[in-house]
C-alpha cells in the first residue's frame, strides 16, 4: 500500500509535464539588456535550475554491460518574470525541455551519462553529463548508495553563457521491477553575459529529489520530482536497455 501511494504521488507531481506549456512560444533569449542586475540574477537561478542535470536513475550501477538510451522531458517552474523580460516571444511560467539521454555502465561500480537537449522555436540548446560511483551497490535487504558529479552547459544564446555543476548523494532500493530512490545535492550555477552594465553571477543551491524507476524488461519508465532552491521541477523518462 505504501509503495502504491508513493507511485501515485510521484505521477501526480509529474503531471505538469503533460499539461504545461512545452517551450518558449517564439523567438529566444536575446533581450537580456532589458534586465537589471537583480533580474539577471533571477534569470541565472531560474534558467540554471531548469537546465541543470536531471539524473532520473536509481543509485544501483548498470554494470559492465549495461547501456540505456532514453527520451526525457523536464519541467521547471519559473519563480520570477526575468525569462519573460529576456525573451522576444512569450515565455511560459513552466519551462519544459526535451532531451536525449545515454547512460553506460563501467567497471568497478562506475557509470557515465550524457544528454543533449534543445527547445524548438528558441535559441536554447544544452549538453550535460554525469560521472557516478556506487559506494555500495545494494543487497537483498540493503539499499544502493551512490555519489555523482554532474554538469550542464547552455549553448545557442549569444548574450548568455551559463553552466551548472552538482555533487549528489543518492540511495535506492529495488522491489522486484519497482525501484524508488531519493537524494540530496549541492548545485552551483555560473553565468556571464556580454551585455554592458551586467556582470556574471555565481549561485549555489541545495537540491532534494525523489523518484522511481519501473523496469519492464528492455523498457524502463522513470519519474522524478525535485526542489532546487525555490524552484520545483518534475521530470520523466522512457528508455530502452541494450
Amino acid at each position: 500500500m505504501k509503495i502504491r501511494r508513493f507511485v501515485a504521488t510521484t505521477i501526480l507531481l509529474s503531471s505538469p509535464l503533460v499539461f504545461s506549456p512545452a517551450i518558449l512560444a517564439a523567438g529566444g533569449i536575446d533581450n537580456i539588456g532589458n534586465l537589471d542586475q537583480n533580474l539577471f540574477k533571477d534569470l541565472t537561478s531560474d534558467l540554471g535550475t531548469a537546465l541543470s542535470y536531471k539524473a532520473l536513475s536509481p543509485a544501483k550501477p548498470l554494470g559492465n554491460l549495461g547501456f540505456d538510451l532514453g527520451f526525457d522531458i523536464s519541467s521547471t517552474r519559473m519563480e520570477s518574470d526575468a525569462l519573460e523580460q529576456a525573451t522576444t516571444g512569450d515565455a511560459p511560467d513552466q519551462l519544459s525541455i526535451p532531451k536525449l539521454h545515454i547512460h553506460k555502465g563501467l567497471p568497478l561500480g562506475f557509470d557515465i551519462s550524457a544528454f543533449y537537449g534543445s527547445i524548438p522555436d528558441s535559441n536554447i540548446d544544452l549538453i550535460g553529463g554525469e560521472l557516478r560511483y556506487a559506494i555500495y551497490d545494494g543487497g537483498t535487504f540493503t539499499p544502493a548508495v551512490a555519489i555523482r558529479g554532474t554538469f550542464s552547459q547552455l549553448s545557442g544564446v549569444s548574450e548568455l553563457d551559463l553552466n551548472t555543476r552538482g555533487l549528489e548523494l543518492s540511495v535506492s532500493k529495488g522491489f522486484a521491477s519497482f525501484t524508488p530512490y531519493a537524494g540530496i545535492s549541492t548545485m552551483w550555477i555560473e553565468s556571464d553575459t556580454s551585455v554592458p552594465g551586467l556582470i556574471g553571477e555565481n549561485i549555489s543551491e541545495n537540491k532534494y529529489f525523489l523518484g522511481f524507476n519501473l523496469d519492464l524488461g528492455q523498457m524502463k519508465i522513470t519519474a522524478e520530482a525535485e526542489k532546487t532552491g525555490d524552484n520545483a521541477s518534475t521530470s520523466a523518462r522512457i528508455g530502452v536497455r541494450f
